[in-house]
């Protein structure tokens, strides 16, 4: 039912937003129930609300309600709004790397900065109010490998402690480098589930990312059981192993790769 907007102020349908638990619209919802007010008028209404810090634009038409125990931060994190914008986006997703892994016990992620996969075409970073998303993009954003966590404001999509592991690997460099995803690895193997380690998974992985991931676990990490899955794995799902660098950014010559993984080992990875 249409909300009688004859005397209801912009201000006021927001507010009642978010008694109603939604903390964003967008520019289109806003006016189907202004109908009889133009669009500069309802744009000259949102500028007011964006001056006083009550809604911020976080993707071209689409706001965030910043509710009152938010209004120091003068926007939401991320992980309340990010299920709403990337509905309205009609884009998959799932919250990865760090992010993810604090939810398993594996990081302290800065709230400032987070990282939400999707699938191409690329998306530009949102960079609001001091508070940073990255967009990763994919080819495939398989919904069999994410799970569905609570929030304050509702759920939000993330990846298993699987792909948050493999996504480590292959993204490392946004998170801060080797040593700092094989420290977040070793606290994540606790919530790694061997079963879910299937030749269906891997194959969603390049083969590189799985030998290295593989060889951390091995020699690193030192966890047997999740290395020995994780080969065993490799094997059903006939994968075929070349050389690769343990750091693909640093040079190989003189440096040996004798082992199963056939990860050639130039750097030394050191745990946290």
């Amino acid at each position: 039912m249409q909300e009688n907007t004859k005397k209801l102020r912009v201000e006021d349908w927001v507010e009642n937003q978010v008694s109603l638990g939604r903390y964003g619209f967008s520019r289109e919802n806003l006016e189907s129930h202004f109908p009889s007010q133009s669009r500069l008028a309802l744009k000259n209404s949102l500028l007011r609300l964006s001056k006083k810090s009550k809604i911020v634009s976080v993707h071209q038409d689409y706001y965030v309600i910043v509710s009152p125990e938010y209004a120091s931060w003068k926007i939401l994190p991320p992980i309340l709004f990010i299920d709403g914008l990337m509905q309205y986006l009609n884009r998959p997703y799932y919250l990865g790397l760090l992010n993810a892994a604090a939810f398993y016990g594996a990081a302290h992620q800065s709230p400032q900065e987070f990282f939400v996969f999707t699938n191409f075409p690329t998306m530009r970073p949102t960079v609001k109010r001091g508070i940073r998303i990255n967009y990763m993009s994919k080819s495939r954003v398989s919904e069999t490998f994410l799970e569905t966590r609570k929030t304050e404001t509702g759920y939000v999509k993330v990846s298993t402690p699987e792909l948050t592991a493999t996504d480590l690997i292959q993204f490392q460099k946004r998170i801060g480098g080797l040593n700092r995803a094989a420290s977040v690895l070793e606290e994540l193997a606790e919530s790694i589930r061997p079963e879910r380690i299937t030749p269906e998974f891997l194959s969603e992985i390049p083969v590189s990312v799985i030998q290295r991931l593989g060889f951390l676990f091995e020699f690193v990490i030192e966890n047997e059981e999740i290395a020995e899955t994780i080969y065993q794995g490799i094997r059903d799902a006939n994968f075929r192993f070349f050389p690769v660098a343990l750091d693909p950014a640093r040079k190989t010559r003189g440096f040996s790769g004798e082992n199963r993984w056939k990860v050639i080992k130039n750097t030394e990875v050191a745990l946290d």
